[in-house]
């Protein structure tokens, strides 16, 4: 089976996610938006992986679509907890970063995929 560099980056970004979560209720007792979080950052590398396994290229495409959203609705969740002051600027910016990337890099595997479907 082939690398694939995308889900290697989301499941690192899953990972800091689940840490995330974790001190989002732990530290904050924030529990509503720690999930929303947790969900969605989970579930990109979650369909991705998905997507690795696919039976068609039509079904990778749909997989890998599924991710690009999951990723665009983990971007709006972070940006709601740092403007609700549970993540600091530091904090925010690290995290968003690494969801920008992977917004990026799915938006470029959608675009493919769809030309080659």
């Amino acid at each position: 089976m082939t690398k694939s560099i995308v889900l290697e980056k989301a499941v690192k970004f899953a990972l800091r996610i689940v840490k995330l979560s974790r001190y989002l209720s732990e530290e904050k007792s924030e529990y509503v938006l720690s999930k929303q979080v947790l969900l969605s950052g989970t579930h990109i590398a979650k369909f991705i992986k998905d997507a690795t396994n696919a039976e068609s290229k039509q079904i990778f495409s749909g997989d890998m679509q599924m991710a690009l959203k999951k990723a665009s609705e983990t971007e709006f969740w972070l940006l709601i907890l740092h403007e609700a002051e549970y993540l600091d600027d530091k904090a925010y910016n690290s995290i968003n970063e690494d969801c920008v990337e992977l917004i990026k890099m799915l938006t470029t595997t959608v675009k493919t995929s769809k030309e080659n479907v």
